[in-house]
C-alpha cells in the first residue's frame, strides 16, 4: 500500500485519537505513510434529539465502516464506549490502545462539586447511565440533553445554559482540557461505560499487511477491560438505550467487575460485581450478569427498549 488510510470522524477529539494512532504507528514503522480519511456520520448530523432516541451510539460507526468496506480506508479509529456489542460482518476490532483514565467528569463554572450544587440546577448529560446515576446522588437536580462535541458542550457550559455537565475525563484530557474538571466522578458510586477511555482500530477481516502493522500497538490490559466489560453488556444485551455501567478493575492477577443497571430516573438502581482471578475475567463477568438480571435488571432493559 502507498499509505496506511485512517477512517476518522471530524470532531476535535477524533482528529485527535486518529493522529494519535498515526503517531504511534509512526514510532513503531519508520517511514510509513499515513493518511486521516475525515468522515461524518449520522450521529454528528443530528443533534436535535437525544443519542437513545435515533439509534444510539452505534450511528458513529457506520459511515466509518461503510469507507473500511468499500476499500477507501484501511483502518478506522474508534472511542470503545460507542462500538455496538456486535460487530460487522467482515470488519474485526482485535486492538486497542492503553486505557486512559475512564471515568466520568462533573464540570461547573464556579468549582462547585456535585455534592454542593445548588437545588435544582441544570445538569447536561446526553448519556441515560450519567442521568440515572445523577439523579440516585441528587434527584432535585434538572438534566437536560447535551449534544455536540467537546467544545460545543462547554461553550453552551460558559455561556449559562447549563449549571454543570458530565463528560469524560479521557477526552478533555486528551485534547488538554483536563484542568477542566472540577471532579472526578468514579467507584464505587459513579461507574463508567463499558470500555470507556480506551481507542479501538477495526480493519478488514483477512487484511493481513494491515493487521501486523497494528498488532504491536495492542495493550493487553485494556484489551482486558474492553472485553470483560463489553461481556457484561452483552449478557445483559445493554445499549445506550439502557442506563447500565460497568467497570474490570485490574490489580497484578486480581480482578474486580462492578456492574450497574437503572432507571433513568434514578429511582431504581441495581448493583452486582465479583471477584477473583484476571484469568477468570470471563467468569466474573457471567456473574455480574447473572446477579443483575436475577435483581431484576431484564425488566428495566425491557421497559427501556419500549420507550
Amino acid at each position: 500500500m502507498n499509505a496506511l488510510r485512517i477512517a476518522t470522524r471530524k470532531s476535535a477529539l477524533a482528529m485527535w485519537q486518529a493522529r494519535h494512532v498515526a503517531d504511534l504507528l509512526k514510532v513503531e514503522h519508520p517511514g510509513i505513510a499515513v493518511e486521516i480519511v475525515p468522515v461524518v456520520t449520522q450521529g454528528d448530523r443530528i443533534l436535535d434529539r437525544p443519542l437513545a432516541q435515533i439509534g444510539g451510539k452505534g450511528l458513529f460507526l457506520k459511515e466509518l465502516e461503510e469507507a473500511l468496506l468499500s476499500d477507501r480506508a484501511d483502518l478506522a479509529v474508534h472511542s470503545m464506549k460507542d462500538v455496538p456489542m456486535e460487530q460487522t460482518a467482515g470488519l474485526e476490532l482485535e486492538v486497542v490502545l492503553p486505557r486512559a483514565r475512564p471515568f466520568d467528569a462533573w464540570i461547573t463554572r464556579d468549582g462547585q462539586r456535585l455534592e454542593e450544587t445548588r437545588p435544582h440546577a441544570r445538569v447536561g448529560t446526553s448519556s441515560l447511565r450519567r442521568r440515572c446515576q445523577l439523579l440516585a446522588a441528587r434527584p432535585d437536580l434538572e438534566v437536560l440533553d447535551l449534544r455536540g462535541n467537546v467544545d460545543t458542550r462547554l461553550s453552551k457550559l460558559d455561556e449559562g445554559e447549563y449549571d454543570a455537565i458530565i463528560l469524560a475525563c479521557a477526552g478533555l484530557e486528551r485534547l488538554g482540557m483536563g484542568d477542566r474538571i472540577t471532579q472526578v466522578l468514579g467507584p464505587p458510586h459513579w461507574l463508567p461505560a463499558a470500555a470507556q477511555g480506551i481507542i479501538g482500530l477495526q480493519c478488514r477481516c483477512g487484511d493481513h499487511a494491515v493487521e501486523s502493522l497494528i498488532e504491536p500497538l495492542h495493550d493487553h490490559a485494556a484489551g482486558l477491560q474492553a472485553v470483560s466489560e463489553r461481556r457484561v453488556a452483552t449478557l445483559l444485551e445493554g445499549s445506550c438505550q439502557v442506563p447500565l455501567a460497568v467497570f474490570a478493575e485490574l490489580d497484578d492477577q486480581r480482578a474486580r467487575i462492578e456492574g450497574l443497571v437503572g432507571t433513568p430516573d434514578g429511582l431504581t438502581l441495581l448493583r452486582a460485581s465479583a471477584e477473583g482471578a484476571v484469568a477468570a475475567l470471563a467468569t466474573l463477568a457471567e456473574t455480574v450478569a447473572e446477579e443483575l438480571l436475577a435483581q431484576g435488571a431484564d425488566a428495566i432493559i425491557r421497559a427501556q427498549a419500549f420507550t
